[in-house]
């Protein structure tokens, strides 16, 4: 499987990542077509080759060409994102990515999530970096990520709430399921968007100790300089071992519940999706006195729990949760558009190590055909299924 290895030693911020994905043969070009996308106006994507301590990286920087003075809440970035013609995988992570921010301001200012006005993160330069680092690891599409402890900084910063210690609280929020490390250097190594970034990738990893086979590295080269350690994130991208499944640690949150109108479920799990729930499901069973019931089962990776379970007990009726942590073994997967007699249709492949086991047509685009052409909806499945196997596919 492949593998998108993060060395933090000096830290990440949101240009040191977008100069590593870069180093690592994103084109620079190909990027600012695809930030386009966004509709956003006022700024420019510099790129160029600089070098810390002797070791030459990717340096990038958003700049403004337009002043604003706009605080943006959650609501209004989302809006940007939702309403921009990128794919639904990519504004789905970049939503990840601020909510983690906004749900840790929040709960350092002692404020609902919604009430979040950002300041220094709802500028341009830094929805550049995050709908950029959700633009390049779509690309790269890696199965699993290793993080290495993260390297947050010391000293103090001044931002729009004044000047706060090294790592910001935000920060510190942020990273509290991250293996990280303090006062490497004397400045603010790690910033709340590099943390995000690597709180949501960090949602399916594997041990850092896995022998895995790089293929390539590069390095994104932060815009401060240390006489001690050089300022760069090295980002490498490889591939474990044939046989090797991505597992890694998710947590199981279950409810019964015997009291509700049965329609609300869909908007329970809807919105359990939309906040990250990798996967809900209801099963029918008897409660006490005979009355017919319904268990709510929620599956989420690790550090999403608390923010599962408020979901859970504000939008249902149960009155307590059960929680337990199991080990979650996955085929790699792969998505891959296959011209057909329809057009254009996305095949889902899994793999188990190199070899294609499963593969299957995107039932959501098959409902679609099979309304459009009048024709049953197993009748399309049949003729589509006739090029599963057809393609020249490898992982």
């Amino acid at each position: 499987m492949t593998i998108l290895h993060y060395d933090c030693f000096s830290g990440i911020s949101g240009d040191m990542n977008l100069g590593a994905m870069i180093d690592l043969g994103i084109d620079p070009d190909w990027l600012r077509a695809e930030l386009g996308k966004l509709n956003l106006k006022g700024w420019e994507l510099d790129v160029v080759h600089d070098q810390r301590h002797g070791i030459k990286g990717t340096k990038v920087t958003v700049r403004q060409t337009v002043h604003e003075h706009v605080h943006r809440d959650l609501s209004d970035i989302t809006k940007i994102i939702d309403q921009s013609l990128l794919e639904g995988k990519i504004k789905d992570l970049a939503k990840r990515i601020f909510t983690v921010i906004a749900e840790a301001e929040a709960h350092v200012h002692g404020i609902p999530v919604n009430r979040v006005h950002f300041h220094e993160v709802g500028a341009i330069d830094a929805i550049v970096d995050i709908v950029g680092a959700a633009i390049c690891f779509n690309h790269f599409s890696p199965d699993a990520v290793v993080i290495t402890p993260v390297e947050l900084g010391g000293g103090f910063v001044k931002c729009a709430h004044g000047t706060l210690p090294v790592p910001a609280p935000a920060t510190i929020e942020i990273v509290r399921n991250l293996k990280v490390r303090y006062n490497g250097v004397n400045f603010e190594a790690t910033t709340p968007t590099g943390a995000a970034i690597l709180a949501v990738l960090a949602e399916n990893t594997i041990p850092a100790g896995q022998p895995v086979t790089i293929s390539k590295t590069g390095y994104g080269v932060g815009h401060k300089e240390h006489p001690d350690v050089p300022n760069l994130l090295r980002v490498s991208i490889g591939e474990t071992g044939e046989y090797n499944l991505p597992g890694h640690e998710a947590t199981l949150l279950e409810c019964n519940i015997d009291d509700m109108n049965p329609e609300l479920y869909e908007h329970i799990s809807e919105i359990l999706f939309t906040r990250g729930a990798s996967d809900v499901f209801l099963t029918e069973i008897i409660m006490k006195k005979g009355r017919p019931g319904i268990i709510l089962s929620v599956i989420c990776e690790k550090g999403l729990e608390e923010k599962i379970r408020e979901i859970i007990f504000t939008e249902t009726t149960t009155i307590g949760i059960r929680t337990s942590r199991f080990m979650k073994s996955t085929l790699t997967r792969k998505t891959v558009k296959v011209t057909t007699e329809y057009g254009e249709v996305d095949f889902k492949y899994s793999f188990l190590g190199k070899r294609l086991v499963t593969a299957k047509p995107e039932s959501d685009q098959c409902r679609i055909i099979a309304a459009k052409n009048g024709l049953p909806l197993k009748e399309v499945i049949a003729r589509l299924s006739r090029y599963t196997f057809d393609q020249d596919i490898t992982q």
